[in-house]
């Protein structure tokens, strides 16, 4: 006979951990099943070479106080290894590294740090404004109720307390490429790229995207756990906030089975309900509420089924565009990595000279190609954490944005390529690393997709965009986690508020379902 829960939760990723925890702390009986055998999904910690550990995910600036302290993460031993990584953009020449921290930014003149300063001052308001609302349940057009309609007010009425000027600008910068709100504020290249950077990272955009930039530097600023605009990073990698979500959940009673995938949801015929899954071995698990942490076409086409839901909601599905365009690549090193231009090697290196050099990248992508000169991202999580690497040695994690999903040539001879492209593009800002190397793993998005069961190998299981998030993330009928289907809810990244680690889906997801319970 089969066993019965309030909950079963699908994926054991950060959200998936954080709707578990939440429930059951509620007091609901919680079961979480998770197709791998670690937990995580793409926040997960993995050893890729032996005593070498890194996750596809590295930093925090998403996570928030309140999830810290609602499910009491610091008493499961989760805390920061670095409160905050100095974002350092390196120079071709080797020359000082261009720093960015909090409201200051050096290595460069001071008519720039002053207009840095003016900016950063903005770019705080208009995330002050809407930080609240990637914590809530969406409001939903037509919807009439007290609790969509007093959310569509807050929101409105936060936008008009910044004042007619910063109002004014909110509304016309929401819609501007990254290249614009650069060209706008200054003048010095190197700092427009190195400040886009978090406009277009893990989405297809390129600083001359319309559209959609500002909404993912906004989100980017959600976090307030080490303080605003931060970049903390967890002690014992992703997998100390992991196992401080899993030590919440199943210290108040969750059930976390892993090796589990699910082969589908199990609908009641005559009712139509979400009543159950069904495992890959057979097993059969009914609950009251089935909650899928996994993307938006894995629950709807793969796990629930398209016979359920109507055509056109299943033609929105089907739309989302999920096609990954990051890859990640860890390399275990013997000694300290060293780089020109800083003293050490324990900031956010970030190498992109300028903004048409990320254009460049991007076009390349466009065309199915992998670009020679790719712009990377680069952290060495054992500069804060040596519990990540052997003694003595280090892991360098690199965020490679502007990688296709499909290239042309295929992946079967263009992932050597693109390892190639990397590793002399490393080589060029620290010369000998390649003499450090001792083992290494490149992601392609196409990795990511069957590694972590993710469509696409999408980061954010789709992309962040306007006509993508808030009230239409993935879609109407599903943006406030509960779907057409009674029964079956969506927690992952593919609902609001997106993707980065701060478990704020999950959270809101389990409200609606506490308050449907009741």
């Amino acid at each position: 006979m089969s066993k019965q829960y309030d909950a079963l939760v699908i994926g054991a990723g950060h959200n998936g951990l954080a709707c578990a925890a939440k429930l059951a702390r509620a007091g609901k009986k919680v079961m979480v099943v998770e197709a791998n055998a670690e937990l995580g999904g793409l926040a997960a910690t993995t050893e890729f070479a032996e005593g070498f550990k890194a996750s596809v995910a590295h930093t925090l600036p998403q996570l928030t106080d309140k999830l810290v302290k609602d499910l009491e993460l610091h008493k499961h031993g989760f805390s920061f290894a670095s409160e905050h990584l100095e974002t350092l953009g390196l120079k071709e020449d080797g020359s000082d590294a261009l720093r960015v921290t909090g409201d200051t930014v050096t290595g460069v003149s001071q008519d720039q740090v002053d207009a840095y300063k003016r900016y950063s001052a903005q770019m705080q308001k208009f995330a002050k404004a809407i930080a609240a609302f990637w914590q809530k349940k969406p409001p939903m057009i037509g919807d009439k109720s007290w609790a969509s309609v007093s959310t569509g007010i807050q929101f409105g009425l936060n936008l008009r307390l910044l004042g007619k000027t910063d109002m004014r600008e909110f509304t016309r910068m929401i819609a501007l490429p990254a290249q614009d709100v650069m060209d706008e504020q200054f003048e010095d290249e190197h700092l427009k790229a190195v400040l886009a950077w978090d406009y277009t990272m893990g989405n297809k955009l390129a600083p001359r995207s319309p559209n959609n930039a500002m909404i993912n530097w906004l989100y980017r600023l959600a976090g307030d756990a080490s303080g605003f605009n931060k970049l903390p990073i967890a002690k014992g990698g992703m997998k100390g906030l992991i196992d401080a979500l899993a030590a919440s959940a199943t210290s108040a009673g969750a059930v976390i089975k892993t090796n589990a995938a699910v082969k589908k949801v199990v609908v009641d015929e005559e009712t139509a309900t979400a009543v159950g899954v069904e495992l890959a071995d057979g097993e059969v698990v009914h609950a009251k509420a089935i909650i899928s942490n996994a993307d938006p076409k894995t629950s709807f086409i793969k796990l629930l089924g398209t016979r359920y839901i109507d055509i056109q909601f299943t033609h929105r599905i089907n739309r989302t565009r999920t096609d990954g365009q990051t890859a990640k690549m860890h390399i275990a090193i013997k000694g300290e990595p060293k780089f020109n231009g800083v003293s050490r090697a324990d900031g956010r290196m970030i190498i992109a000279p300028k903004m048409s050099y990320i254009e460049n990248a991007f076009d390349s992508s466009k065309y199915g190609e992998i670009a020679q000169d790719p712009a990377m991202e680069i952290v060495v999580p054992t500069m804060h954490d040596a519990s990540l690497a052997p003694e003595g040695h280090h892991v360098i994690s690199i965020t490679i944005p502007n990688v296709p999903y499909k290239v042309k040539a295929g992946w079967e001879t263009e992932k050597a390529n693109l390892q190639s492209a990397i590793l002399n593009k490393l080589e060029a800002y620290a010369p000998g690393i390649k003499d450090q190397i001792v083992a290494s793993d490149l992601l392609t998005p196409v990795d990511l997709e069957s590694r972590y069961n993710v469509t696409g190998g999408h980061w954010h299981h789709g992309e962040l965009a306007l006509d993508a998030w808030w009230m239409n993330r993935p879609t109407y009928e599903a943006s406030q986690y509960k779907t057409p289907i009674d029964g079956f809810y969506l927690c992952g990244a593919g609902a609001h508020p997106g993707g980065g680690v701060m478990g704020a889906a999950g959270s809101n997801a389990a409200d609606v379902v506490l308050a449907a319970s009741k």
